[in-house]
């Protein structure tokens, strides 16, 4: 018997939700054959069985989440044909089905932070129902949380439905943003670029991007990967821009490589290649990684200003928001004008003030000429 493990996904992704099984239990299959699909943070992703021979146990049901290293498939006999794959051997066991992977505990499982007031019978209580003291407000003298207290935050996670696990791209991101928050020291400058002066049918997001192009090119500093741990900064020349789309599943950031060597039509071809992709979830994993600064055009459903969230490593975004129209001052007076508001955060580690103003500014810059 041999254990087909959830191989490395690529991408630093550790773990994979299971979405469907192409095999069952029994079932005879040959190397390559599709063996089952798993949602990671990118994409779907069809894994192809590593050699051929009989199923005899599948370890985890749709919907779980497994880690790299773990097993999925136990195999029957049939020779080894991708000894790169299956990673490890293990004693006989009887096809069974998996057990379901341990559940979270509840809130009232961890320890109370210190600080928490409530007497032993109270503390007995929000563990019977369920509720972390953290999360209680007391209205008990002195700061102490009573059994009506508790009772009230049961009924109202009761109102609220049972917890529902981040899964796939929204997993991804809520540990993302948790580095990011954590490790780069986030600063956002804001302004207006007026584009009055454009021309009839001027694609926004082709003239961001080319906006962008030109703020590298006078900053290239901010086209750059940092390393906090080593404090290392490695400026990039090619500009492999993500774009930011949005999705019921979560936020997608596919990528649009050397975006300053590539046509208007080029561009445009791709990008609504990608975003096809995206809503079909066929994402190609090379088109999620390797970027080096991200557009967000949140503007196209509404906002004005923002702080975007830079990711490491990479060390700075761009955010549009709505466009709109405002009454400016001109040299020939008042006037209304065509405005976008941008948002550039940046990571004030390796990026200075004035690095991000002049960035900022050649993108206005760009964006005021009229095509």
């Amino acid at each position: 018997m041999q254990i087909f493990k959830l191989p490395d996904l690529g991408e630093g992704l550790a773990e994979a939700e299971i979405v469907a099984w192409h095999v069952a239990p029994g079932d005879r299959v040959v190397a390559d054959q599709p063996l089952v699909s798993v949602e990671t943070a990118k994409a779907i992703v069809e894994i192809p069985a590593p050699q051929s021979g009989t199923v005899v146990r599948l370890y985890a049901e749709p919907g779980d989440v497994v880690h790299v290293g773990d097993p999925l498939v136990e195999f029957g006999e049939g020779g080894r044909e991708d000894a790169g794959a299956v990673v490890g051997e293990v004693a006989k066991a009887p096809p069974a089905a998996a057990a379901p992977p341990p559940r979270p505990a509840p809130p009232a499982a961890r320890p109370s932070p210190a600080g928490v007031r409530a007497t032993p019978a109270v503390r007995a209580l929000a563990q019977r129902l369920g509720v972390d003291l953290a999360m209680v407000k007391p209205t008990g003298p002195d700061g102490m949380i009573t059994a009506a207290d508790v009772q009230r935050a049961a009924r109202a996670l009761e109102e609220a439905g049972p917890p529902e696990p981040l899964r796939g791209v929204r997993r991804a991101m809520a540990r993302n943003m948790a580095q990011a928050h954590a490790e780069v020291a986030a600063v956002t400058v804001v302004d207006d670029a007026d584009i009055e002066a454009w021309e009839d049918g001027q694609d926004v997001t082709l003239r961001l991007v080319r906006a962008i192009v030109a703020g590298c090119r006078a900053e290239p500093g901010l086209n750059a990967w940092y390393d906090g741990h080593a404090m290392t900064r490695r400026v990039v020349e090619a500009i492999h821009l993500a774009i930011a789309v949005d999705t019921p599943d979560g936020l997608f950031t596919p990528v649009l490589r050397d975006v300053a060597g590539r046509s208007p039509e080029d561009l445009r071809a791709a990008l609504d290649r990608i975003k096809a992709d995206v809503r079909t979830r066929q994402v190609p994993p090379e088109e999620m990684r390797g970027y080096t600064f991200t557009l967000s055009n949140f503007g196209t459903i509404a906002g004005r200003y923002a702080d975007p969230v830079v990711v490491p490593p990479t060390v700075a975004i761009l955010g549009a928001g709505r466009l709109r129209r405002e009454v400016v001052a001109t040299d020939e007076g008042p006037a209304i004008h065509r405005v976008l508001p941008l948002s550039l955060s940046f990571d004030h580690r390796c990026v200075t003030g004035g690095e991000a103003a002049r960035f900022l500014r050649a993108v206005m810059d760009d964006l005021a000429k009229p095509h």
